[in-house]
C-alpha cells in the first residue's frame, strides 16, 4: 500500500480572518472506519503507566480534554485537537533506518500523546520529540496487521506551528513562517530549528552524510527516496504548498475545505481547484482496484487567538468531496453518531453512512451522481458556515460570564441538530438516490 495523507496550515499572517487554520486528510484502508473519540481531562496518580498500541510508558500527571480521529482498532489518532487549541496531524514517511526488532511507538500514539500533554504547539513538539528520542518510532517487527512506518507531524496552535520529521529515534523540527503543506515525503533540509541529539552523528556513522558537507540536510541524509510507498507525496505536497501560497492573505475555511476536496494530480500545482474525479494522485484520495486506500476522515481547525469566539473544528467523514464538514466544539458533548464505528457497517455510524454513499456514487461513472451529492450538501454547508460562528461567539460570551454549563449544553444541542440533519439527508440520498434528492430540492422533475 502506498502512503497517502496531507496536512497543511496557514498562520494568522496568511489568513483572511487573522486566525490560524489547520487542515488534514487522513487516508486509510477503504473499509477501516475512523470515528471520533472525545476524552475528558484527567488527573493521574504518580508512578502510573499508560499502555499505547504496543508500548507501556509513564503516564503524565494530567491529560487534557481532547477529540481525536481514531481508526477503530487504534489507541492513537490520525489527527485531533485539545482544550488548549493544539491541533496535530501525522504523515507516513519512508526513511533509511532498518526495521527494528522491538516495538516502537506508532505515529498515531504520538499524535494522541501530544494532544494529551501539550498546552501549546511548542510544548506538544517537546512532548513528541522527547518520546521519540526515548522510545523511538518507525518500522518494527511484530506489528501483526498494523502498518508501521516513520512519521512526519504538523503541530499548530493559534499563534504558531511546527513540522516534525523522523527516522527511527532521530528527528528534526522546523518552524512554520506563514503557510505550509506536508505529505508523505521528508521536506526538512538544512532549515531545521532543532535536531535530535544524535541525528548528525548517526547519519555520519551510516555514511549518509559527510561532516565536510556542512549543516545536516535532514531529508537528504535520512529519506529513502527509492521507496515506492510515497503515493504521489511530492506532487500532493507541491499542490498544497502552491495553493496556500497563491491564496496567501485570503485563506479562509472554504479555501481549506476546497483544498481537502481537491482532485488535482499536482502536475500544474497552481491550477484552479478540480472537482472532476482524480487520476489516482490527489489530496482527496480515492481507492482503485490496485490501491485500496481512501480518504477516511478530514479536519479543518479554525483556531482563535483573540478570545472573540470559540475555535470551530470542522470534521468530515470518508471522501470530503462527497461529504459535509460538520462543526464540532470541544466545550460540548459530541454526538454519539460521530463516535460510532468498528469493523462492521452500521447505520448508527455517520462514518459508515458516508462510506455507503460513496459506494452508491461509484455506480454512476458519468459523474452526475457525484455532482448531485455536492449540490445536496451545498446549502447545508453554507448554513453551517453561518450558524457555527454565531454560536461560537455566543458560547464564548457565556463562558466568559461564568455560564460554562449553559454554554456546553447550547453547543451540545447545536451539534446534535446538525448531525441529525446530516443523517436524515444521508438516508434520503441512500433510499431515493442523490439525483432524485437533488432534483426534488431544485424543483426539477426526474
Amino acid at each position: 500500500m502506498p502512503f497517502s495523507c496531507d496536512t497543511m496550515v496557514a498562520l494568522p499572517n496568511a489568513t483572511k480572518g487573522g486566525q490560524t487554520l489547520f487542515a488534514k486528510n487522513s487516508d486509510r484502508p477503504q473499509e477501516e472506519s475512523q470515528p471520533l473519540v472525545q476524552r475528558d481531562r484527567e488527573a493521574h496518580p504518580g508512578g502510573t503507566f499508560v499502555r499505547c498500541q504496543f508500548l507501556e510508558i509513564p503516564q503524565a500527571a494530567v491529560t487534557y480534554r481532547h477529540v481525536g480521529s481514531r481508526p477503530y482498532w487504534c489507541w492513537g489518532y490520525e489527527h485531533g485537537f485539545n482544550e488548549h487549541q493544539v491541533a496535530i496531524g501525522n504523515e507516513a514517511l519512508a526513511s533509511k533506518i532498518p526495521v527494528f526488532e522491538e516495538p516502537k511507538l506508532l505515529g498515531m500514539d504520538l499524535v494522541r500523546l501530544g494532544l494529551e500533554r501539550g498546552r501549546t504547539a511548542a510544548e506538544a513538539v517537546e512532548v513528541i520529540t522527547d518520546l521519540i528520542t526515548t522510545y523511538g518510532q518507525g518500522r518494527f517487527q511484530g506489528g501483526a496487521d498494523v502498518g508501521t512506518y516513520d512519521n512526519g507531524f504538523l503541530v499548530a496552535d493559534p499563534h504558531e506551528a511546527y513540522v516534525i520529521e523522523t527516522a527511527g529515534h532521530e528527528w528534526a523540527v522546523k518552524r512554520v513562517e506563514s503557510t505550509l503543506g506536508i505529505s508523505n515525503i521528508h521536506s526538512i533540509g538544512t532549515d531545521w530549528e532543532r535536531l535530535s541529539p544524535s541525528a548528525e552523528r548517526h547519519a555520519i556513522e551510516q555514511g549518509w552524510w559527510q561532516l565536510e558537507q556542512g549543516r545536516l540536510h535532514f531529508a537528504e541524509a535520512y529519506c529513502d527516496f527509492s521507496s515506492r510507498q510515497f503515493g504521489g507525496g511530492p506532487q500532493r505536497r507541491a499542490r498544497s504548498c502552491a495553493v496556500l501560497k497563491k491564496h496567501r492573505g485570503e485563506i479562509d475555511v472554504r479555501t481549506m475545505m476546497a483544498l481537502l476536496r481537491d482532485h488535482s494530480n499536482g502536475e500544474d500545482p497552481e491550477e484552479p481547484f478540480r472537482e472532476e474525479p482524480p487520476n489516482g494522485i490527489s489530496i482527496c484520495w480515492h481507492y482503485t482496484e490496485e490501491v485500496g486506500v481512501n480518504t477516511a476522515a478530514s479536519l479543518v481547525a479554525d483556531l482563535c487567538a483573540d478570545g472573540s469566539r470559540l475555535p470551530v473544528y470542522w470534521c468530515s467523514f470518508y471522501s470530503p468531496c462527497l461529504g459535509v464538514f460538520l462543526p464540532v466544539f470541544i466545550q460540548g458533548q459530541i454526538p454519539a453518531a460521530l463516535t460510532i464505528g468498528d469493523a462492521e457497517p452500521s447505520d448508527k455510524s455517520l462514518w459508515w453512512l458516508f462510506r455507503k454513499l460513496e459506494r452508491a456514487v461509484r455506480q454512476d461513472p458519468s459523474g452526475e451522481a457525484a455532482a448531485a451529492v455536492r449540490a445536496v450538501w451545498r446549502g447545508f454547508q453554507d448554513k453551517l458556515l453561518e450558524t457555527a460562528y454565531q454560536i461560537a461567539a455566543e458560547a464564548r460570551q457565556m463562558i466568559d460570564a461564568g455560564r460554562d454549563e449553559e454554554a456546553a449544553q447550547k453547543l451540545t444541542d447545536y451539534m446534535h441538530r446538525n448531525v441529525q440533519q446530516a443523517q436524515s439527508t444521508l438516508q434520503d440520498m441512500l433510499t431515493r438516490g442523490p439525483l432524485t434528492v437533488a432534483n426534488s430540492r431544485t424543483g426539477r422533475s426526474t
